[in-house]
């Protein structure tokens, strides 16, 4: 059974990609939003629209991957943190960094009772037959897909016509928890339902025709093995003892509560640490109702301690795609590689779609799946993308 919820995030979003070599140049602003300051702090006004009263970011990914550095983040730090530090650059640096000319809107998905390869299918498909382009980020909690601020409407109409409902309570849309998971059970022929198995079929094709007319070829980074974990729950941490009964915005010291009162200091400090070190795989989601996930390279699993929870003993390998080459509008890439590997790999029959996640970046895609899973998906992706 299929029950899923789901939700525009407040704002406004950006893609910014940062090429590998200019990371360093970059590090100061990606802490700067990684860590927003007080309220107090007049200097942030502007930026703040893009975060939580209590100074937590709607929403904020930060992913460092051996093919770019790439944030997504509200529209309002891109242009007071990110664009000046641009504007410094040399013309010839500058221009290889790139922004996104659209603004993008969120959509988060909770759902239930699917495995996260039916979660990929299901949410994309419909999405990539109506014509949207979309980028997937697959975290420890839930789902986030990015779709162009202009083309709401549309993502509206694809969930009404999968029968999902407007919650006014939720201020989401719902879908019905006995609709039944199975494909092609829609009885209307208008577009953008349930589309008939030739209509996913034709999908791939074209998906994977243009992947192989731009030079996109699948690889694995050597010896590059990745743990999907989660921050605590901050709620969970708080020393209720040592907070005032009243006025709880105020701190044992009389001053103001901070923004670091709510959040666990020692993920953080690791986060930093691990940034510093321009790490060669680290993406980082922070959403207001979801503790801090992260996807990380198991070598940095000791910097954390005990400050995260999740599968610390994974062994996924991420199959990266190289989308360089390929315009921010492309649609059906996560959708027609997804669906594919699904089929060919009979993983709904053996289970192991549970398996499968998705990340995608400004200018890049990752398929993760366990080691063994990755191996096999790779022995499926390259002789369609061989170049003859």
């Amino acid at each position: 059974m299929m029950n899923a919820q789901i939700s525009f995030l407040d704002g406004t979003f950006r893609l910014i990609h940062i090429p590998l070599q200019l990371y360093p140049n970059f590090l100061q602003p990606i802490l700067q939003i990684l860590l927003p300051q007080g309220e107090e702090d007049d200097s942030l006004a502007p930026e703040a629209e893009g975060l939580s009263i209590d100074n937590k970011h709607g929403f904020l990914n930060i992913s460092i991957t051996p093919v770019e550095c790439s944030i997504v983040c509200h529209s309002n730090w891109v242009k007071n943190v990110f664009e000046p530090v641009i504007k410094r650059l040399p013309s010839n640096l500058s221009k290889t960094v790139t922004i996104s000319k659209d603004t993008y809107l969120i959509l988060s998905v909770i759902s239930a009772g699917m495995d996260a390869g039916s979660r990929v299918m299901d949410l994309t498909c419909p999405l990539a037959l109506a014509g949207v382009p979309i980028f997937f980020i697959t975290t420890y909690y839930s789902d986030f897909i990015l779709v162009p601020s202009k083309d709401r409407q549309t993502v509206v109409q694809v969930l009404l016509a999968r029968n999902f409902e407007f919650d006014q309570d939720e201020s989401a849309y719902v879908s019905p928890s006995a609709m039944s998971h199975v494909r092609g059970r829609s009885q209307s022929s208008d577009p953008p339902s349930t589309p008939p198995p030739s209509n996913v079929a034709e999908l791939q094709v074209r998906t994977f025709e243009l992947l192989k007319k731009r030079n996109v070829f699948p690889y694995i980074s050597p010896n590059l093995r990745l743990v999907q974990c989660s921050g605590r729950d901050p709620s969970q941490m708080v020393d209720y003892s040592r907070r005032p009964s009243l006025k709880r915005h105020v701190s044992g010291n009389g001053h103001r509560r901070s923004w670091l009162d709510n959040v666990d200091t020692k993920l953080y400090t690791s986060l930093i640490s691990v940034l510093a070190k321009q790490p060669r795989f680290l993406s980082i989601t922070l959403a207001l109702e979801d503790p801090p996930s992260l996807l990380l390279d198991r070598e940095y699993l000791g910097v954390f301690g005990d400050s995260l929870v999740g599968d610390t003993e994974g062994d996924l390998v991420p199959i990266f795609l190289d989308l360089v080459n390929l315009p921010l509008e492309a649609t059906g890439i996560v959708s027609g590689v997804a669906g594919k590997l699904i089929q060919e790999m009979g993983m709904d029959d053996t289970g192991v779609s549970s398996e499968l996640s998705y990340l995608s970046t400004a200018q890049a895609g990752a398929v993760i799946l366990s080691c063994e899973q990755s191996m096999k998906a790779l022995e499926v992706l390259r002789p369609l993308l061989t170049q003859e």
